[in-house]
């Protein structure tokens, strides 16, 4: 099994591809509604796990000032430059800057990357660090509900544009004691110029969590939780849920 600070290092060189058919656009204005709804109309933003930039551009075109944290250089070297968005390479569970935002995200399941309990703990604890009083730390995840009861399974996705072409196939291996799932990829890309095929092998291990379990890491790190809502639908919670959304308040009394 890879570590996580090894899961994106060849997976990054096809990543926006891979992912072109995510809906960023719905996705940013769901967060910004979400934003607003909590109060937070403009203001400055720290984005944990902020990949190739897609979230922080389109929350800077909102008028939004975002500052990004991302671990794979390659997806730093990769961002957009933007006025409004910023980014620099960097562990989410170390990083300390000296500033302070009003609110922290971390979108894409990047809480799910953070497997242990010490890297759990560390992340929710930088979050709160870089919150001004009564700030927000909204992030997604895999919801163990969801994960128990529709079970993931092998899938296969392909992408191309006019130079490459992509298969990847993904075969989930579920630790159920450890609520975890190592999503093992293969990635077959091929140059539809010279006709080279390289080919990945990536494991990305996935936790998942209850809503008693983030209530707990919530306390436990100085923050109330006071949400959470289907990602981007804004449904309530059940077991058909696979990815949730909580908004965490800044406790100040801490």
């Amino acid at each position: 099994m890879k570590t996580t600070s090894s899961v994106f290092n060849a997976y990054s060189r096809y990543y926006d591809l891979l992912y072109r058919d995510k809906d960023y656009l719905g996705e940013a204005d769901y967060i910004q509604t979400l934003l607003t709804r909590m109060g937070i109309a403009h203001g400055n933003l720290l984005e944990l796990g902020s990949g190739t930039g897609k979230h922080g551009c389109l929350l800077a075109n909102r008028g939004y000032r975002v500052h990004g944290i991302e671990r794979s250089p390659e997806m730093v070297a990769q961002a957009t430059s933007l006025n409004g968005f910023t980014c620099e390479q960097g562990d989410i569970c170390t990083t300390q800057l000296d500033r302070t935002f009003d609110a922290v995200l971390s979108l894409f399941h990047v809480i799910s990357y953070q497997i242990t309990n010490a890297n759990l703990n560390a992340a929710f604890t930088r979050a709160n660090e870089h919150l001004s009083s009564g700030g927000l730390f909204i992030f997604d995840f895999w919801y163990s509900p969801a994960v128990f009861s529709q079970r993931p399974s092998v899938r296969i996705k392909r992408m191309s544009d006019n130079q490459i072409e992509i298969n990847r196939i993904a075969e989930p291996v579920t630790y159920s004691n450890e609520n975890r799932v190592d999503v093992n990829y293969t990635i077959f890309a091929r140059d539809l110029v010279d006709g080279s095929v390289e080919t990945i092998n990536e494991t990305h291990p996935m936790r998942h969590f209850s809503l008693p379990e983030i209530e707990l890491l919530s306390a436990i790190n100085g923050f109330d939780l006071i949400g959470a809502e289907e990602f981007l639908t804004s449904k309530s919670v059940s077991e058909d849920t696979w990815s949730v959304c909580v908004i965490l308040k800044k406790n100040d009394a801490t």
